[in-house]
């Protein structure tokens, strides 16, 4: 067994490691003392595991009142390490205990957190706890006495310490029943929930990088810059959280926020924009929002967060890639440039073939996921079920965990084509590309070029 996984490499590694601990998850949850009623059926309990170690946050059944508190404490626990990442406890592990550190144990951290930082693997690790604690710890404090009716109690610490972890490692699930739809004009936990949310989607490369540019500002030093990457993954973050706010709220103003205030409909347009992208929370019923809306969201999901971080999607940095290259063409130029600096070729073409490959697998996923659930109903009868499993797919593809009501609904097959989604999503698909890809030799000669028309 141990010479099997000698010969593996990296990006099969990883997908086996979360493959085990959904695995491992699943057990726990249908034991006995998981669920309430005493019992969980091992396909509801795949489907949990695995949306919890993909902080995902579909569920099928309601997890503050069908899980005991034992169960609740797994579904934390499995979120926390696919947030984390499983190699990063396993390098945890190596540095307790005073073992050394295979390269190969290396290759697959700083492939899964870090592909720009080139310095100690253990430094990254321990930087990654040591700012996990602290933006969960403050988000918990925040979050237990900043709940509404000032209760100060064990369960409450619990509630805040879950959705704090939640939030952070973007899995978007909660212990109510509404999600957060209770607190929708509550500010302190609409801006706390949105902040840790935002910390996690960013990754753990950008906040080390920006606290020591924090730093050497405060210093006062000349040469404090941001790295291009960093410069790029917060322009398209904050770009995507304004322009994603500013259109909900148009949207909306009539519709499903006709009732809210004036200041209600900022806030409700501002979490969902933040919460779209990574996380999975709503403050508002997802249900009533009008098509062009669902179809914001959509578009949201599937960008996603930013490299090294909690979230899925084909990430900030990529959909910024596609933009950028658009605008230099329009421009006459073939090159990325941006802030002054060009990206290279090998970059922007892995980008394209991200987003491509990400548009082909939804739409194959969606495809078999409206053929495994429409199969009882006339034509006529699903037109609308389309626009309710193409959001399904794209939300567990990001990882993001919004839906349109349906998740409960799903067949045996339909649940598995939505697992196999999020699993998808959370390993990216740079690294299942890698994964399912084979040597190919280094041909010695190029065949002639021949123009094709193309408009």
């Amino acid at each position: 067994m141990k010479n099997v996984f000698r010969h593996l490499s990296p990006q099969q590694v990883l997908p086996l490691s979360f493959l085990g601990f959904v695995l491992f998850g699943v057990v726990l949850l249908v034991s006995p003392w998981a669920t309430r009623d005493g019992g969980m059926s091992i396909v509801d309990a795949l489907f949990t595991a695995t949306s919890a170690v993909c902080v995902t946050g579909l569920i099928v059944v309601d997890t503050g009142t069908y899980f005991t508190p034992f169960g609740q404490g797994v579904i934390l626990g499995l979120i926390q390490v696919g947030g984390l990442g499983i190699m990063t406890f396993s390098v945890l592990f190596y540095r307790l205990l005073g073992t050394g550190i295979s390269l190969r144990d290396r290759i697959i951290v700083q492939s899964s957190f870090s592909p720009l930082n080139k310095g100690d693997v253990l430094e990254l690790v321990r930087s990654i706890f040591i700012y996990t604690f602290l933006i969960e710890a403050t988000g918990t404090l925040l979050l237990f006495f900043g709940w509404p009716g000032g209760s100060v109690s064990w369960r409450c610490l619990w509630v805040a310490i879950f959705h704090s972890v939640s939030a952070f490692c973007n899995a978007g699930f909660s212990l109510f029943s509404d999600s957060l739809m209770s607190f929708q004009s509550n500010w302190w936990v609409n801006v706390i929930i949105t902040s840790l949310i935002i910390c996690g989607g960013l990754g753990f490369v950008i906040l080390t990088e920006l606290v020591h540019w924090v730093k050497k500002r405060l210093q006062q030093e000349r040469h404090a810059r941001l790295s291009l990457h960093s410069k790029i993954v917060l322009a398209t973050t904050g770009s995507l959280i304004l322009g994603g706010t500013l259109l909900f709220l148009v949207l909306e103003f009539n519709n499903s926020l006709v009732t809210v205030p004036l200041h209600g409909k900022i806030l409700v347009s501002y979490f969902q924009s933040v919460t779209a992208r990574t996380a999975g929370f709503n403050t508002v019923n997802l249900y009533n929002l009008a098509n062009p809306t669902l179809f914001v969201l959509i578009i949201l999901m599937f960008i996603g967060a930013s490299p090294g971080s909690c979230g899925g999607g084909v990430k900030t940095i990529n959909a910024a890639i596609l933009v950028i290259m658009a605008k230099n063409r329009f421009k006459g130029r073939e090159e990325g440039e941006v802030f002054k600096r060009t990206i290279p070729r090998e970059t922007l073409s892995r980008s394209v073939t991200i987003i491509l490959s990400s548009v082909v697998l939804i739409s194959v996923v969606a495809c078999l996921v409206m053929i495994a659930e429409t199969g009882g109903y006339t034509h006529s009868e699903t037109r609308g079920k389309f626009l309710e499993y193409l959001f399904e797919t794209v939300s567990a593809f990001g990882t993001v965990g919004l839906s349109m009501g349906v998740t409960s609904t799903l067949t045996t097959l339909g649940k598995i084509l939505i697992m196999i989604m999020m699993f998808l999503g959370r390993l990216g698909p740079l690294n299942l590309a890698f994964l399912l890809a084979k040597r190919t030799p280094v041909t010695k000669f190029q065949y002639g070029e021949e123009k094709v028309f193309i408009g």
